[in-house]
C-alpha cells in the first residue's frame, strides 16, 4: 500500500524533483524490505495468527482494513504531501539532514530485526527473550528505527510545505503514538509480561533497559 500511494502520487503529479525522487525512493525502500522481511516470517512460522480472529468475521475484517488505510495514510501524509507539492524547492541541507536521519533509522531497524531473527533461529533459544546486540540496550529497538526513519522523512519534506499543509509535520507523532500506545510497545510488553513476567532475569533485564530509546543499561540495586 505505501509503495502504490507513493509510486502513483510521484507519476500522477509529474513533478521529478530531487526532492520527490529520493522521498519516494526512500519510502519504497523502506516498505519493500519490511514487507519482505514481514512475509518471510509469515512463510516459516505457517501462518499469521493474528489473522485467526481477523478472517472469519467480515465485520472485523472491514474495521482492520479500513484502520490499515487510515494508518498508512496518515503515515505517509507527510511525504505524500512534499511528493505532489506545487512548490518545489531545490534539494537543501533539510533534505540531506532528514534522509540522513531516515538512512540511520532505516538501519537501526534492519539490525534490530535481523538480530532478533538470528535469536529466534538458534533452538537453544525457544522461550527465551534476546538480551543481546541493541535489545541489549533497547526492548524494541526496531520501533525507534522505525519512528526515526519517519521523523528523517518529515524533516526532509518540511521545506516545500506550505499553509495548511504544515499539518503533516504532526505524521511522526501518529507513528510514535500508533507503536507506543495502540499497537507496538504496548502490546508486546504486555505479551512478555505474561510470559516472563515471573522469571528474574526478565524482571532485571526490564527494569534496566530503556523501552524504546537506546541507552546504556541502567544498574539496578539487587532486590
Amino acid at each position: 500500500t505505501y509503495i502504490s500511494l507513493v509510486a502513483a502520487a510521484l507519476v500522477l503529479t509529474g513533478s521529478y524533483d530531487l526532492r520527490s525522487l529520493i522521498i519516494t525512493a526512500a519510502v519504497v525502500i523502506w516498505a519493500a524490505r519490511l514487507g519482505t522481511f514481514l512475509f518471510n516470517r509469515v512463510r516459516a512460522a505457517g501462518q499469521d495468527s493474528r489473522f485467526n480472529t481477523i478472517l472469519p468475521s467480515f465485520p472485523v475484517l472491514l474495521m482492520t482494513w479500513t484502520l490499515q488505510g487510515t494508518w498508512v495514510a496518515l503515515t505517509a501524509s507527510c511525504a505524500l504531501v512534499a511528493i505532489t507539492s506545487a512548490a518545489p524547492q531545490p534539494f537543501d541541507a533539510w533534505a540531506v539532514a532528514g534522509i540522513a536521519l531516515w538512512a540511520l533509522g532505516l538501519v537501526i531497524e534492519i539490525t534490530a530485526d535481523r538480530q532478533k531473527q538470528a535469536f529466534r533461529a538458534d533452538p537453544a533459544n525457544r522461550d527465551r527473550f534476546i538480551t543481546t546486540g541493541l535489545w541489549a540496550w533497547s526492548r524494541h529497538p526496531n520501533y525507534f528505527g522505525e519512528i526515526t526513519l519517519w521523523i528523517g522523512l518529515a524533516i526532509a519534506a518540511a521545506p516545500v510545505l506550505t499553509g495548511w499543509q504544515h499539518v503533516v509535520l504532526a505524521s511522526p507523532l501518529f507513528v510514535i503514538f500508533l507503536l507506543t500506545r495502540v499497537s507496538g510497545v504496548r502490546m508486546l510488553e504486555r505479551q512478555a509480561e505474561k510470559r516472563w513476567g515471573s522469571d528474574p532475569n526478565y524482571v532485571a533485564y526490564r527494569d534496566a533497559t530503556s523501552a524504546l530509546i537506546p541507552w546504556p543499561p541502567a544498574r539496578v540495586a539487587a532486590g
